[in-house]
């Protein structure tokens, strides 16, 4: 695939494969619906993150899989146990097309986030 310039998330969710689209809305839906209403949608690395007091998470989407990205590799790690039926790295978790998305676990993963960026928006207030 050619390198491509997103300039918002509908661009960038509307030039995936057609098969892939309602996946990607869907888990768009649900980041928006668990985050402050302040936080930022924006293109960065090319796909979909929400910004709040620093990057919070995202997605991306890919040929067998989309992902559900942190934008903190060790948050991942405090929810190992619970993802153990997904292949994850340090800060995506890989989402099979056709299933349902684990939202119960992604919001909890969704609120850790936040309450990190805000810790460290204290800590850098401090200084």
């Amino acid at each position: 695939m050619a390198k491509t310039d997103y300039k918002s998330v509908d661009e960038y969710i509307a030039m995936q494969a057609a098969d892939k689209q309602a996946a990607l809305e869907e888990l768009r839906q649900f980041i928006r619906s668990q985050i402050p209403p302040t936080a930022q949608e924006v293109i960065s690395y090319q796909m979909p993150m929400y910004k709040y007091q620093g990057s919070l998470v995202g997605f991306a989407c890919f040929a067998k899989h989309y992902s559900f990205v942190t934008a903190n590799a060790s948050t991942l790690e405090q929810f190992r146990a619970e993802l153990k039926d997904y292949k994850f790295s340090p800060s995506a978790i890989q989402l099979p097309y056709g299933k349902p998305l684990p939202t119960e676990l992604l919001a909890r993963i969704i609120q850790q986030r936040i309450v990190e960026n805000e810790e460290l928006a204290a800590k850098k207030k401090q200084k």
